[in-house]
């Protein structure tokens, strides 16, 4: 294997148990709102803190997602595509993919780095500097654009995407096997 390789099997799984995380930090904050309720106690910014961790959820965990073949995708109109015009269709829509989360990232940078220079801070009972809940969602998006070339490159060289594993009969289709 490759060091590129591991390299970026590794990137995807540090995304993926960083998504895990942030589902364990939205657990914790929710179970502290919960037990300090009775005591008349308020966790302070507890709903703001689990909101931003539930974008990063969402995000760090697309990269993953994707590579595990758990995304959604439209079986019955592919099933009906010619082995050429399934590559054809695959090599379009990841290539598509990798564009339009690209084009994110390179906004969601440019939003992090505004915020950052003026200064901006969230609005809650602790407030923190706002580019800090931001970098989830941009490491995300930079990190899925990457997964999506991955696979664009796969397909092109007629191997598997890592998103087609579990349907080895319709990727067989495509001649890749």
């Amino acid at each position: 294997m490759s060091s590129m390789r591991r390299f970026l099997d590794g990137l995807y799984r540090v995304s993926g148990a960083a998504a895990v995380c942030c589902l364990v930090m939205i657990v914790v904050f929710a179970s502290a709102q919960i037990i300090a309720r009775p005591f008349g106690m308020v966790v302070p910014s507890a709903d703001e803190f689990a909101g931003y961790s539930m974008a990063g959820a969402t995000f760090l965990g697309m990269a993953h997602t994707l590579r595990s073949g758990t995304h959604v995708r439209m079986q019955v109109l592919l099933s009906y595509l010619s082995p050429g015009a399934l590559r054809w269709f695959e090599l379009a829509c990841t290539l598509t993919g990798a564009l339009v989360t690209g084009t994110l990232s390179i906004y969601t940078i440019d939003m992090m780095i505004i915020s950052h220079q003026i200064g901006e801070w969230t609005l809650g009972l602790l407030p923190i500097p706002k580019w800090l809940p931001m970098s989830f969602m941009t490491v995300g998006l930079m990190v899925f654009a990457i997964a999506l070339l991955d696979d664009f490159v796969r397909i092109w060289r007629r191997q598997v995407p890592t998103y087609a594993t579990n349907e080895g009969d319709q990727m067989a289709a495509l001649g890749t096997e």
